[in-house]
């Protein structure tokens, strides 16, 4: 009898301890009815918009780049405010389209060999805070062929 009681005591003083202050509390007014306000402080949202950047190497041999392709992994969401610079950090011209999960980047002038890496700056990225890491497949077309050919992966951990 005295284990079952001590126990209903310890039991209901876990429970009131668990129970956050911060969650209600009770306003008492004399000229008014007690009422209730909620104070529930969330967890932040499971989203955040960050800045992610690579560098592809152009190979010195090979046929001038055309168009990067990069596929987006499915959590995450891109915008078309993508920067291309050079090996001397000059902004490229190209035409973004977006396509589902899949970055297009058009260069109307191919990039050749006298260029030695990009740099892509995908500016505004909406990913979640926690997971696992984020992968993006990168393939390319050269002048004069449609073939996509697979180039690369690039892997982004949460933040």
């Amino acid at each position: 009898m005295k284990k079952t009681l001590i126990y209903a005591v310890v039991c209901s003083l876990a429970t009131t301890a668990l129970i956050s202050p911060d969650y209600t509390n009770a306003k008492i007014d004399n000229n008014k009815v007690a009422s209730i306000e909620n104070n529930i402080q969330s967890t932040p949202a499971g989203w955040q918009f960050v800045k992610l950047a690579f560098q592809l190497h152009v190979p010195k041999k090979g046929k001038a780049l055309s168009q990067l392709i990069i596929d987006v992994p499915s959590p995450v969401a891109v915008s078309n405010d993508i920067d291309v610079l050079d090996d001397k950090g000059q902004k490229i011209k190209i035409n973004i389209s977006l396509e589902s999960k899949r970055i297009i980047i058009d260069f109307p002038e191919p990039v050749t060999s006298s260029t030695t890496k990009l740099q892509i700056n995908l500016n505004k990225v909406l990913q979640p805070i926690l997971g696992s890491t984020s992968s993006y497949h990168l393939s390319g077309k050269v002048v004069g062929s449609d073939v996509e050919i697979p180039i690369s992966e690039a892997q982004f951990s949460p933040f």
